[in-house]
């Protein structure tokens, strides 16, 4: 029996990770829960699963969830901060599922891994941010990490049995997001609604939007280059809009292996709670006879500009990718709110990128300083820019 606690059990990553551990009663069990503001459905989570403890965002929301429990359930509730750290490092979890969204998941991640407990990462932003420092403190530590971004896994996967130097590349695949046969033009007039549908993946506003500008993929590469301890030149991008095979990596004689599966995350949820082992899942086979046509081609640097600004930062390094980290996270937020356009999302991005003077970050406290200064910077830019 493994103890999970889950960080952002309420989102996307944390209800798919729910579903696998019913799948499988007798091989996980839930000792801790985090949710931002969805206490309805931390409430039903509880009650069924009876955690040792649980947060939320707010003091309030945590009074009132008190409020709606079973007396005869022990949970004990905190919030804030403080809180999801308390989850991060409950002594009961063996392993933590990383699924807070944002920048907000980096601290009770780091936590969670001082305390030598092994992480399922979904949380990109936490390596995009302070990538050397997790990685360094996890050697320290002892500490595994395994990917739960469909891709970060299927590279994982095709890596099994084989050495690191054979590898030549990996090639990250992207579905394209909504937009992805859009002219340049055509973005110009995109609403929040129209990309919030995304054509194959269920997932959070957040990244969601992130798929539509293809900013999704650029966190991804720079994930990877810490994951796997790769070069950049070693990391490929290709569009890929039917979402069937998650990853791919070539080795040096030329072979490429390939993951495949239907596009629902319950599969690298539960590879990354299960390994080195495929537990049964409820999802149904890929019928490839069905789907008859796969396709790839390149991604369109002209149109989908937040790809090219997170390879820049990544080349960058110090502080900059946790500038233009920040700088999108409230770019989107301001999209979703409809305060600019959906191609003021890579402007403001270059924007603050621009006006920052990249510095050194050895510590969290440094990255998130960084996190903070692009915050303000980039309100700041949204203010300028008007709609």
């Amino acid at each position: 029996m493994k103890n999970i606690s889950i960080l952002g059990s309420t989102g996307s990553i944390g209800t798919s990770t729910i579903k696998v551990v019913r799948s499988n009663p007798d091989k996980y069990r839930v000792v801790g829960l985090s949710a931002g503001n969805n206490i309805d459905l931390i409430g039903q989570q509880i009650e069924e699963f009876m955690p040792v403890a649980v947060a939320v965002s707010q003091e309030a929301q945590a009074q009132v969830l008190k409020g709606r429990l079973s007396h005869d359930i022990k949970t004990e509730i905190y919030w804030g901060k403080e809180g999801f750290k308390r989850i991060a490092v409950l002594d009961e979890a063996d392993i933590v599922v990383s699924a807070m969204s944002g920048a907000a998941g980096l601290l009770p991640t780091y936590d969670a891994i001082l305390k030598g407990k092994d992480i399922a990462l979904a949380n990109k932003e936490t390596m995009v941010m302070a990538g050397a420092i997790i990685m360094s403190l996890c050697e320290q530590k002892g500490v595994s990490i395994l990917p739960v971004d469909s891709e970060h896994s299927a590279v994982f996967q095709c890596m099994q049995g084989h050495n690191l130097d054979d590898l030549r590349r990996v090639i990250l695949t992207a579905s394209g997001g909504p937009f992805r046969d859009f002219t340049l033009s055509q973005l110009e007039n995109i609403t929040p609604a129209m990309a919030l549908k995304h054509p194959n993946w269920e997932m959070g506003k957040k990244i969601t939007i992130d798929s539509a500008t293809l900013m999704n993929k650029g966190l991804e590469i720079i994930e990877a280059k810490w994951l796997f301890g790769l070069e950049l030149d070693q990391i490929d991008v290709i569009v890929h809009p039917e979402s069937i095979i998650h990853s791919m990596v070539e080795y040096n004689d030329g072979s490429v292996i390939a993951q495949m599966g239907i596009p629902d995350m319950m599969t690298p949820i539960s590879y990354a709670l299960s390994y080195p082992e495929h537990l049964k899942t409820d999802l149904p086979y890929l019928r490839l006879e069905a789907i008859k046509s796969l396709h790839f081609y390149a991604p369109d640097p002209v149109k989908f500009r937040c790809l090219r600004l997170a390879v820049d930062a990544l080349k960058e390094g110090g502080s900059m990718p946790a500038v233009m980290n920040g700088a999108n996270e409230i770019a989107v937020a301001s999209f979703l709110k409809d305060e600019i356009s959906f191609l003021d999302i890579p402007k403001v991005i270059e924007m603050t990128m621009y006006a920052h003077c990249t510095m050194p970050v050895n510590t969290i406290e440094a990255v998130l300083e960084a996190d903070r200064w692009a915050r303000a910077q980039a309100l700041d830019m949204i203010n300028k820019l008007g709609k």
